[in-house]
């Protein structure tokens, strides 16, 4: 006979709960791409992008429209981020979005060292509204890299004993995939960024040959990041190569369009036919 849960379970789970709907409000690529996980781990990537989420509002305008000034938005950045490593040491947050992450931080074995520069690349945003190559590449490692390896994290080791650190070419992979994400929605929200919020991440690259330039390093990543796919956890690989297959594909309609046009995306028939091609072929591999 099953019970409803009560006390730090039933907390536990309204925080998976929290985060999930943080999520479905925000993405609806990143939800369908949640669905296909399996269990073991699909709660636990929920919560890593749901704190990404909250976090990257705090700089990229509600905390603005809602009257903080830079510094303010700052300070309630560092709250944050202090909260984070706190919960993940304490296994406790009053913030169900932070409560959830450190949740999964603690079964994955997210630290301080894929933590503390996700923060710094948010503070970047308070400050720096032009980047060049090096700085573009600090604020992606920190951005979007370290969430990669947070997933990787908990793809290896939810639920395992023991724990461990994934191998290089999983870490490289999964550093590649996020960067390629990261850079395809840069050159989706180029406008937007410039327009509202006065930010240059690409260096330039409403310039064609810039844009070609960026095209070709996505592509490379998402073709070294393809390479090792297969070897991840046979729970995680569909919804992985639906991520992969959808930000390949927007990547081949960016280089169709210029600057200037509306902002490109994939229409839902589309998302649900590369999922299924998607969840079909991590099948195959794992007969």
């Amino acid at each position: 006979m099953s019970h409803a849960p009560t006390g730090l379970a039933l907390y536990d789970r309204t925080a998976d709960d929290a985060a999930a709907a943080v999520i479905s409000r925000y993405s609806t690529s990143f939800a369908l791409a949640c669905r296909l996980l399996g269990p073991r781990v699909r709660p636990h990537v929920r919560n890593i992008y749901a704190l990404v989420r909250v976090a990257d509002e705090i700089v990229d305008g509600p905390a603005g429209d809602a009257g903080l000034s830079r510094d303010e938005q700052r300070r309630v950045l560092d709250a944050l981020e202090r909260d984070t490593l706190e919960a993940i040491a304490s296994g406790f947050s009053a913030n169900l979005v932070v409560h959830a992450f450190a949740r999964s931080a603690r079964a994955g074995e997210i630290t301080a060292d894929l933590v503390e520069p996700f923060f710094s690349s948010m503070r970047t945003d308070l400050d720096v509204v032009e980047h060049d190559e090096a700085s573009h590449a600090a604020y992606v490692f920190g951005s979007a890299e370290v969430v990669g390896l947070m997933c990787l994290q908990v793809f290896v080791n939810a639920d395992a004993t023991p724990k461990g650190r994934p191998d290089e070419q999983l870490v490289d992979g999964a550093r590649r995939l996020g960067r390629a994400f990261q850079d395809v929605n840069f050159l989706r929200d180029l406008d937007d960024d410039a327009g509202r919020l006065g930010r240059d991440y690409l260096n330039g690259a409403a310039d064609a040959a810039r844009r070609v330039h960026v095209l070709d390093g996505i592509d490379a990543d998402l073709a070294a990041a393809a390479a090792v796919i297969p070897r991840l956890p046979a729970d995680v690989r569909g919804a992985v190569w639906t991520a992969h297959h959808l930000f390949a594909e927007l990547s081949r309609r960016l280089r169709a369009t210029t600057p200037g046009a509306p902002r490109v995306r994939v229409p839902d028939a589309a998302k649900a036919t590369i999922a299924l091609r998607a969840m079909m072929k991590a099948r195959e591999a794992s007969r």
